[in-house]
């Protein structure tokens, strides 16, 4: 099998990474291709990556072809590639708001499978959700799932509209997390503790509370009644965020992000 990355940005290099590290390429390097001749001449010295400079030297080659570029950029990306498809190539979208439609008029090409994926995935905890056109077989879109895992998990999805809700809770999930973090940063700060210090709580707090949720069959609220007591510190601050609106307020930004890549696919 033979897997050309095209778009070596972050999230192009992330699942580019994964894959050629990976037992799946049966020791063939892995293709990819970006527009910059200065990133792909650092990913020359990369012994696991054969790079290609010109679109025309590796598309009508690969097996598989994983497209991780702007979505702004994927109209003139695709009357590039198009002809020099066929109708058994495999194409892996990662790109936000393009659909499987678009991508398959525009390249003219029937198997595609749209993801989204999230940042994690550069430290091997990420998570992709995935969907299928019908002529993608169960035998080779198992084989797309085996790369994608390489990244992390990845769940199968019964259709687009669930990859735009994907959007909204995996896709910009991460940056809910960081703000949820910043915030609990600043209040360290202004209590006094270094910065330092302030990481190390506040770091650890996140990492042991999700691993005490992964690790058990309890729920949230079941946690979270677990260390708040009656008239306790803990609850203290449950009843300031229930009184503030802070649950809702995160259902809604999940809402945004998701009426937004609806939004996106609509453009």
């Amino acid at each position: 099998m033979k897997v050309l990355v095209i778009g070596a940005g972050n999230m192009g290099l992330t699942y580019s990474e994964g894959m050629a590290k990976s037992p799946l390429l049966n020791r063939k390097n892995l293709m990819i291709h970006d527009v910059s001749s200065d990133l792909l001449k650092k990913l020359d010295e990369v012994s696991y990556y054969d790079t290609f400079y010109n679109l025309e030297d590796c598309v009508a080659d690969a097996d598989v072809i994983f497209i991780a570029v702007k979505p702004y950029h994927s109209d003139d990306l695709f009357a590039r590639m198009k002809p020099m498809l066929n109708d058994q190539q495999i194409i892996v979208s990662l790109m936000a708001g393009v659909t499987i439609e678009n991508i398959q008029q525009g390249l003219d090409i029937k198997k595609v499978v749209r993801t989204m994926p999230n940042l994690p995935a550069k430290v091997g905890k990420g998570v992709t959700s995935y969907t299928e056109s019908k002529e993608v077989s169960r035998v080779e879109l198992l084989m797309i799932r085996n790369l994608l895992d390489t990244t992390g998990q990845s769940i199968r999805v019964k259709d687009e509209d669930f990859i735009n809700k994907s959007t909204g809770i995996s896709g910009s999930g991460p940056a809910y997390i960081f703000y949820f973090m910043a915030s609990m940063l600043e209040a360290a700060k202004k209590m006094g503790f270094s910065d330092n210090d302030s990481k190390v709580l506040v770091s650890n707090t996140f990492e042991g509370a999700v691993s005490l949720f992964n690790e058990s069959d309890l729920t949230p609220e079941k946690w979270m009644d677990r260390v708040a007591s009656k008239g306790g510190t803990t609850r203290a601050a449950l009843d300031s965020m229930d009184d503030n609106n802070v649950k809702q307020l995160i259902q809604d930004a999940a809402y945004a992000a998701f009426n937004r890549a609806v939004e996106l696919g609509d453009e």
